[in-house]
């Protein structure tokens, strides 16, 4: 299908006045965007960068719906993906906090007897290695079944048993593997210890909290973006047909990736978050603590639902990032207070894709 690429960068609530966003910041970011679109065929892109004083430029790129060409929507909704690990580790680590929960337990500590498979015991997986992503436990996630029926409900523990069919991949503290089971197993936690709905906690000790206005935590049943939002699509290969995901049921991703927000509030999460926000000094200096991943990206670091990413000009950036039918998000924020997000339409079809929206976020965040 032939679509005519829209793009365009505007100026948000408290932004640089356009003299002198002209003059402190060349349009590299929309020139990014527009490469995505153009040569990665992403249908849309959109960002948000936020500098060190707090003021804000929101960019977009492509088209919000390929049937009707309607324009992207200015920040808007996208489902967020896995940067939803970082919104239950922080609850997990406010329990920590309030000592309710232990980071070096184990899982049977508030899960008796639920972590039971070949070489899976959660007599010897602690609630640090969920979060850490060393826990050995085997990933849940069927795409194939997703992709064919989205819309299909699932049970948490329908998920849980998925993953506990399969062989351990290693032992407990052995080394780093990503697996959205080890998340699911953390929300399970949650809602043990505090007797609610993890999307409930998430809300009000995080979205309510800090004053996200445009993130939430779908409800069972909730298969629709609620505010303006740009179509998601997902497509087999690079000249397969373009097939809308935007409605879907995320109860498959629930603690590892339920999350709907928008490039702003990410920006403003993580900043939260890095800023002392939402943790203690404790619990966020755990957070930060990482060890080396593997298949991640050179020089990612995996901490407790945190990634720390290098920057070619020096540094790390602190985020996640998510990937989801139908979107893919990208950023985090650096130490002085820069931020930026991504997010794409479509999952990257390639590494090359995956690495120009890469490229996106280290030039919003190192010029």
């Amino acid at each position: 299908m032939a679509v005519t690429v829209l793009t365009g960068a505007v100026m948000a609530a408290g932004a640089l006045s356009p003299s002198a966003a002209s003059a402190a910041r060349p349009d590299t970011v929309q020139r990014s965007l527009d490469t995505l679109v153009r040569e990665d065929r992403a249908p849309a892109a959109l960002a948000t960068v936020t500098d060190r004083e707090g003021r804000t430029r929101v960019y977009t790129a492509g088209v919000g719906d390929l049937k009707t060409g309607a324009k992207v929507p200015k920040d808007g909704q996208v489902r967020a993906g896995s940067n939803t690990k970082a919104f239950t580790a922080v609850v997990v680590l406010q329990l920590v906090a309030e000592k309710k929960v232990a980071l070096d337990a184990p899982v049977d500590t508030y899960l008796p007897g639920l972590l039971r498979g070949d070489g899976i015991d959660g007599r010897h997986i602690t609630v640090r290695q969920l979060l850490q992503h060393t826990s050995g436990i085997p990933d849940y996630v069927d795409q194939r079944a997703i992709l064919e029926n989205p819309q299909r409900y699932y049970e948490p523990r329908e998920l849980l048993d998925a993953a506990l069919a399969r062989k351990a991949h290693f032992a407990p503290g052995e080394k780093w593997e990503y697996s959205n089971t080890n998340y699911l197993v953390a929300g399970l936690i949650v809602q043990k210890v505090t007797g609610r709905p993890l999307g409930e906690e998430i809300g009000r000790r995080i979205v309510d909290r800090i004053g996200l206005r445009h993130t939430y935590f779908p409800a069972p049943g909730d298969m629709t973006i609620r505010e303006p939002h740009p179509k998601g699509y997902h497509r087999d290969a690079a000249e397969s047909p373009w097939r809308e995901y935007t409605e879907l049921d995320p109860s498959w991703g629930w603690a590892a990736g339920a999350v709907v927000s928008t490039n702003s509030d990410l920006n403003r999460f993580y900043t939260a978050l890095l800023g002392g926000k939402l943790l203690p000094q404790a619990q966020l200096a755990e957070m930060r603590t990482t060890v080396p991943t593997e298949g991640a990206g050179q020089g990612v670091r995996y901490g407790l639902g945190l990634t720390s990413t290098p920057l070619s000009c020096g540094g790390v950036y602190w985020g996640h990032g998510g990937t989801i039918p139908g979107y893919f998000t990208l950023g985090g924020v650096r130490e002085d207070g820069r931020a930026v997000n991504i997010a794409l339409t479509s999952i990257p079809a390639d590494e090359a894709t995956t690495q120009q929206a890469q490229t996106a976020v280290e030039t919003a965040l190192c010029r």
